[in-house]
């Protein structure tokens, strides 16, 4: 794995210091313009490497093909180039630990903020590896440029060494995962694999077939306002009705603080307004599709009590599907899971198959028709100043990567 880890280090710190953050309150697509900088950088450099095929729609998918040397199914792999919209992700500044000491990580730029492998016990094992992390006060972004810069390493190994047997390749680079919007209507057609693998998971071994389903909630709480000198027995604060709302929720058993494993929660998100009408947005998480909607018809039914209590303010919930489990459909056949798993056993890595507490892009494109499991990544504490990867571990996911594209291809 060593002769990749140079080159995965350099991509990530180049794909990692472009800005590219999503935004859920943006129609557009890609929701952001900043996403064109690195979708455009993607395009180039497959065009460089040889790739054929490429392309970049204008729903702001990169798409291209590794032609196959040999016959098998048209294999897919995708990763996401947006980062979370939860932290600062503007002017990233992605630093490298090389031979890291087993000691606390410090940050050049937020000096309170520690690293620690007491605290996060993967850490503790990667001792002697190349540690990237971004400088304290963003995210590091290696969710999902982790994923990329590993497809992009195989796919120039691969074009480069045209002797090693392989099927077709079709290579994807989507925007907006972090928003639930990374797979447009017409990327399943477009990207015409047989499966796909989406490589956006965590610690070394991961091969997941089981997502959350999802879906969101908008609450619109709209109140009566008048001057606050004259408001009495005429005003109706919708900062009040909102926080009725929040408090009358489950909060002490299903909240993301406070689930784990295999429970589903309500999470509220973001809480915007005044006092004359507020808006409070939800996500809605849980294994199974009853539970997904006992979720929803709980926060309608709380947003309708409270409405009964205050009959002047006008309270709306509106619930919209995200995504659904993808084991769903990957259960009903098995074969790129079997094939991960085979392909982990080729390179010495044993496979770990647990549940996302989250979702890919693989459960939108799985519940479309091309079966997309997740595969690791190394990535580490996403989405906040903590997070990290190991060079090391991207490197075995490369190794996975070129192990798949053998594993997948028809022996004479």
């Amino acid at each position: 794995m060593s002769q990749f880890t140079d080159e995965l280090t350099n991509r990530l710190i180049r794909y990692a210091a472009i800005d590219s953050q999503s935004d859920e309150d943006s129609p557009s697509s890609p929701s952001t313009a900043i996403q064109w900088d690195i979708l455009r950088l993607l395009k180039t450099e497959l065009e460089e490497i040889g790739a054929t095929d490429v392309q970049l729609t204008d729903y702001g998918t990169v798409l291209a093909t590794l032609p196959g040397t040999t016959p098998g199914p048209v294999v897919g792999f995708l990763a996401h180039v947006d980062t979370a919209p939860q932290f600062n992700a503007t002017g990233v500044k992605p630093r490298v630990i090389k031979g890291y000491n087993g000691g606390t990580i410090t940050f050049p730029d937020a000096p309170d903020l520690s690293l620690s492998p007491e605290e996060f016990p993967y850490l503790a094992t990667k001792q002697g590896h190349d540690i990237i992390t971004a400088s304290g006060t963003t995210l590091l972004g290696a969710d999902d440029k982790a994923g990329v810069a590993i497809i992009m390493t195989a796919a120039r190994h691969l074009l480069e060494n045209p002797q090693i047997a392989r099927p077709t390749i079709r290579v994807a680079f989507t925007p907006d995962e972090e928003i639930g919007r990374g797979v447009n209507s017409r990327l399943p057609k477009d990207l015409a694999a047989d499966f796909a693998y989406t490589f956006d998971g965590g610690a070394v071994g991961e091969v997941e077939y089981e997502s959350f389903s999802a879906d969101g909630a908008v609450v619109k709480i709209t109140g009566v306002s008048i001057h606050p000198g004259l408001a009495k027995g005429k005003m109706v604060n919708a900062i009040h009705l909102a926080s009725k709302i929040i408090a009358t929720l489950p909060q002490a058993t299903m909240t993301p603080e406070v689930t784990d494993d295999r429970e589903g929660f309500i999470h509220a998100t973001e809480m915007t307004g005044d006092a004359a009408e507020m808006t409070i947005k939800f996500i809605l998480r849980d294994f199974e599709r009853d539970g997904l909607a006992a979720k929803g018809a709980l926060v309608e039914q709380v947003c309708a009590a409270v409405q009964a209590s205050e009959p002047r303010a006008r309270i709306t919930c509106t619930i919209r599907p995200q995504y659904r489990n993808m084991r769903y459909w990957l259960e009903t056949d098995m074969t790129p899971v079997d094939l991960a798993r085979r392909a982990c056993a080729r390179i010495g890595v044993s496979p770990v198959s647990v549940p996302i507490r989250g979702g890919t892009d693989g459960s939108r494109l799985t519940e479309m028709g091309i079966p997309t499991p997740n595969l690791f990544t190394g990535m580490q504490n996403i989405h906040g100043p903590l997070e990290w990867i190991s060079a090391q571990d991207m490197a075995v996911a490369t190794d996975l990567c070129l192990a798949l594209v053998q594993e997948a291809t028809v022996k004479p």
